[in-house]
């Protein structure tokens, strides 16, 4: 009888203790076994992505090596599906931790940068397309809703003036009509009341002081001139003048890499040649930086109704009030191309 009793505190001991060593194993398993990611990893996992898909950028990134152990945690998990975005994994954390911030979407935001002097609605919507998950057809076929974009109070001529030059910190998934929504208004914000009291006084709108900053900004690469290119600029509008800006014939041509403009390329036919047209084009020749839209809103006040480069190639330009001293100042610049066989 004591032999019997004896056998089964044995049994009981031996059952107490499995039951307590795989208890540990599974806690050990589900909440302290840690994926073998050695450094902090950037992973993207792209929408509707099948569970497949999303090991197989795991195995990629090598943020693990084992799928089996992976899935594993799934199935010890409350979760069964994942969300789209880009996830920074730091080193040492737990297949736990991973799973749940995969399906709980907790994702971290991508810098979307923008910088000054994209010309085109192609190119900002390919610039976007490479630091976010929209593809560049998705993106521009917005930048020309006109529907959607009468909404934000743009239109296909000038939406590109929504992408304002900048970092912003966004969602890498982030739906592209709600970026425009976005990005919309970072642009408000950037109107401040001050922006719009010095807006006021220039007669101009929002949108055509962006315009006007961007053929500014295209005139010179000395930003403590813009200013002064703004004023003369600004005079020929109020005097009905034709602007005659050279970027803005660049533009119309699609030719960005033209040295010299001539008179040929000035009787091109095109709505932003304003040679041929006064006032502002349709809409900007660029995405200006907002150091250019401040030039514009804080414009010089002069007599000056002509500019042209320097001579001396130093960047800068030789203003004027009367044509008789433009035209010296334009022939000095002629004759300096010339010398350099500029054509």
């Amino acid at each position: 009888m004591k032999k019997k009793k004896k056998s089964y505190s044995t049994l009981y001991i031996i059952i107490v203790y499995i039951i307590a060593y795989s208890a540990y194993a599974g806690y050990h398993i589900f909440y302290v076994e840690k994926i073998d990611a050695r450094q902090k990893t950037n992973l993207y996992i792209p929408s509707n992505s099948s569970i497949e898909e999303v090991v197989d950028s795991l195995l990629s990134t090598k943020i693990i090596k084992k799928p089996d152990k992976f899935l594993k945690h799934i199935r010890l998990s409350e979760y069964s599906t994942f969300k789209a975005g880009h996830y920074t994994v730091p080193k040492n954390m737990t297949y736990r931790r991973l799973v749940k911030m995969l399906c709980l979407g907790q994702q971290t935001p991508v810098n979307l940068v923008i910088s000054g002097s994209i010309r085109t609605k192609n190119r900002l919507a390919g610039i976007l397309s490479k630091q976010i998950e929209a593809d560049s057809l998705s993106l521009l076929k917005i930048f020309n809703d006109s529907i959607f974009l009468k909404e934000l109070g743009f239109t296909p001529s000038n939406s590109i003036l929504l992408f304002m030059p900048n970092t912003y910190n966004v969602y890498w998934n982030r739906d592209p009509k709600q970026l425009f929504k976005d990005m919309k208004r970072e642009y408000d914000r950037y109107w401040t009341a001050n922006r719009l009291a010095q807006l006021e006084s220039s007669g101009l709108t929002r949108e055509e002081a962006m315009i006007l900053a961007s053929i500014v900004v295209e005139e010179s690469s000395k930003y403590d001139e813009l200013p002064d290119i703004a004023g003369v600029y600004i005079n020929r509008l109020r005097r009905n003048m034709p602007l005659q800006a050279d970027p803005t014939v660049k533009y119309a041509l699609n030719d960005f890499s033209l040295r010299r403009v001539l008179t040929v390329h000035t009787e091109f036919d095109s709505p932003y040649n304003t040679y041929k047209y006064k006032g502002l084009p349709p809409g900007p020749i660029c995405v200006p930086e907002r150091r250019a839209v401040d030039a514009v809103l804080n414009y010089k006040h002069h007599d000056y109704l002509y500019f042209c480069a320097k001579a001396d190639f130093s960047g800068y330009h030789a203003f004027a009030k009367t044509l008789q001293q433009h035209n010296q100042n334009a022939n000095a610049y002629r004759n300096a191309l010339n010398r350099r066989k500029i054509f």
